[in-house]
């Protein structure tokens, strides 16, 4: 099974393709013999960044939160982001594996030889610099800087057409029913600032914490 997941690399290096080395969120370098052809990814928005750049079809397996776009249901599943089965990732041959840095089997699959590229876009610098470098990694380049100017573009239409009455209204903004929460300064929270409404999770806790319901109440978002 080794042999088998490192073939893609081997017929990288005797087609002559030029090698690739990017550092990760881990502050690994990591360098890869060419554009990958068969990735796995375990996180969501790494797996919906991979489609939007025009690469779906390089997808070979995802993880079991990854719903978006529709064709990427029907890929096999690994399992979840905190703890994929490495036997099944191992058996797809990938060779280039997408984790978020808090996954924690980065170093056994590279043990046995697969490429790890952990990356985990949180704030609003982080997804920019998330997109632009698997456009790197994926020879779409161009198409990762337009898509980050119409993900600007959006943002900023979306802010102009809000009603002067929502300006100012305070939100609580739920993205998984623990309850974790966007906070300020997340991707969300950084959103919602500038869409012009005020997030009643702080910046101080963190960019997706843990709430207790009882905070929501007290707080009592509009």
């Amino acid at each position: 099974w080794l042999r088998a997941a490192l073939l893609p690399c081997l017929l990288f290096a005797a087609a002559g393709v030029s090698a690739l080395e990017i550092t990760d969120d881990r502050g690994v370098r990591v360098t890869l013999a060419g554009v990958p052809a068969r990735i796995v990814s375990a996180y969501p928005s790494l797996t919906e960044m991979v489609c939007q750049l025009g690469r779906c079809e390089r997808l070979v397996g995802v993880d079991r939160y990854s719903n978006f776009p529709e064709s990427v249901r029907a890929l096999p599943r690994v399992g979840g982001g905190l703890d994929p089965s490495v036997e099944t990732i191992v058996a797809l041959r990938p060779d280039l594996v997408l984790l978020a840095t808090s996954s924690p089997v980065a170093s056994r699959l590279e043990s046995l030889g697969l490429k790890v590229l952990a990356l985990e876009p949180k704030r609003y610098a982080d997804v920019q610099r998330v997109l632009l470098q698997l456009g790197q990694v994926l020879d779409a380049a161009e198409q990762a800087q337009q898509l980050w100017a119409g993900i600007e573009a959006g943002v900023a239409a979306a802010a102009q057409s809000l009603p002067a009455a929502a300006r100012g209204r305070r939100v609580y903004f739920e993205v998984n029913a623990a309850p974790y929460a966007a906070g300020a300064s997340s991707f969300i929270g950084e959103t919602l600032q500038r869409l012009g409404l005020r997030n009643i999770v702080p910046a101080a806790l963190g960019p997706f914490p843990r709430i207790n319901p009882e905070f929501v109440v007290r707080a009592d978002p509009d």
